[in-house]
């Protein structure tokens, strides 16, 4: 079975037991684990998918939270030619990594 959930802008496509990274989010102390509730579509279930207008009742994705981690460095340069203008920026983006435990419908 699969779902598709929706979080923080994206679309993710889950399965029981699969390792997920989503943007990192603040979660009170010793929380571990995130209930997603936007789920957008269900398959492989008896009769078909279930398809959500948007979301699908009832549905629900739970989550066990591994970790948070930090992704690559970006580099940003902005540069003007001739005009003594130039600026350098990095960022790291941080990700929460989690393991679907379950897919409810």
């Amino acid at each position: 079975m699969y779902a598709i959930i929706a979080d923080g802008g994206n679309q993710y496509r889950v399965e029981q037991g699969q390792r997920l990274e989503v943007q990192r989010r603040d979660l009170p102390e010793g929380t571990t684990t995130v209930a997603f509730d936007r789920v957008l579509l269900v398959g492989d279930v008896e009769g078909g998918p279930k398809i959500g207008q948007p979301v699908v009742a009832g549905a629900k994705v739970t989550a066990t939270v591994v970790g948070e981690f930090k992704d690559e460095k970006i580099v940003i340069q902005k540069f003007r030619r001739r005009k003594n203008y130039a600026r350098k920026q990095g960022h790291r983006q941080r990700f929460l990594r989690l393991t679907v435990e379950s897919i409810e419908h």
